[in-house]
């Protein structure tokens, strides 16, 4: 579900020069990553109810009920047993099903929107529940190490992942022996996805030991499809067209608290900047402006776009950029390669923000 931005208040005169991402290297320490671990700030108010399904797609009614459930399901003491009532109460039963649901679905279905709301409705204090994507989860495991992150998140209630992604056989082994054990501590787990757990592998590595562990993460989760348009786009979405470079720069001038960066720099930095601190890179900025957007020149600079891409998302910090239109960043090889829906959802968003940025330029 979209909600819409407001573009941040421009001053007739700066104040200062804009701010620069390229100057920019955050140290985040282990315990703000994992205090951070929160619906994003656009997901802040959504609940059950606020999720509007579309009757022509009852699998959307369907699944809000089977979340609600869920939800309900989680409350009274940790599966495992663990809190202050151990001493006294009796050991729970084994889970008799999946310790957990998986939302799959095409882009913009409200995947999020849900898995948003049962983190809300979960009836846990907010240090007993964690929600992150994908990439974030590996993040702190590279943070705080393999066993202190089960520590962590084992005292967890439920542990809700977005953007469910294993373009990694190291990370498929990696998560998959992460959840097995958080499943064993008794930890409820809630993921989406564009594609069925047991799918994960298809059009990307072929091997035995990946698709072995696919299988067995499978095991963990019971899939919850959810059919739907997507809201933001059919296809590749059309961004709007790019502004001048000195449009760009004077509306960056203009607008406090915004950025203003040489797009080919930016992607040199980067690399130089750990993606765990992507989102402490964009502290207290309220607008990010661009020039000379160029296409993408390779795989991992893409990659690491995508996470920038997200985090300025989660914060619904506006765009706005010269050069190449954003449906143009990558290339055709790439959109059609393993990582395609990864490229696919950095498009969509950089698009929607950029709408968002249109504000921040006077006519």
């Amino acid at each position: 579900m979209s909600s819409s931005t407001t573009a941040p208040a421009q001053s007739p005169i700066a104040d200062a020069a804009p701010l620069s991402l390229c100057a920019r290297e955050p140290l985040v320490p282990a315990d703000r990553l994992v205090a951070e671990m929160v619906p994003p700030p656009r997901f802040d108010s959504v609940r059950f109810e606020t999720y509007i399904p579309d009757p022509k797609q009852p699998s959307q009614t369907e699944a809000v009920r089977v979340l609600s459930d869920f939800a309900a399901g989680l409350g009274g003491a940790h599966a495992s047993g663990s809190g202050k009532r151990r001493w006294f109460a009796k050991k729970p039963a084994a889970p008799t099903g999946p310790r957990g649901v998986y939302l799959d679905g095409g882009y913009g279905v409200g995947k999020t929107h849900l898995l948003a709301s049962l983190w809300h409705a979960t009836p846990a204090a907010p240090e007993q529940k964690a929600f992150g994507t994908f990439v974030e989860l590996t993040n702190l495991v590279g943070a705080l190490g393999f066993q202190q992150t089960v520590r962590t998140l084992g005292e967890h209630r439920l542990l809700c992942i977005d953007e469910f992604e294993l373009d990694d056989p190291g990370d498929t082994v990696l998560v998959s022996t992460l959840l097995g054990k958080l499943v064993d501590a008794g930890v409820a787990l809630a993921a989406t996805s564009n594609t069925l757990p047991g799918k994960l592998g298809e059009g990307r590595f072929a091997s035995a030991d990946f698709l072995r562990e696919i299988q067995g993460l499978s095991a963990h989760f019971r899939p919850l499809r959810i059919d739907g348009e997507d809201y933001r786009h059919r296809g590749l979405p059309e961004a709007p067209a790019p502004f001048s470079d000195e449009q760009v720069t004077k509306a960056a001038y203009a607008t406090q608290g915004a950025s203003l960066d040489d797009f080919p720099h930016l992607l040199d930095h980067l690399a130089r900047v750990h993606p765990s601190r992507y989102g402490a890179l964009t502290d207290d900025l309220k607008a990010v402006c661009l020039t000379d957007v160029q296409p993408v020149p390779d795989q991992s600079t893409a990659l690491r776009l995508v996470v920038l891409a997200d985090r300025l998302y989660d914060r619904e910090i506006p765009v706005l950029a010269s050069g190449l239109p954003f449906d143009q960043l990558f290339s055709e090889e790439m959109l059609n390669g393993g990582y395609r829906k990864k490229y696919f959802r950095a498009i969509s968003r950089l698009t929607a923000l950029a709408r968002d940025a249109k504000g921040l330029v006077r006519a």
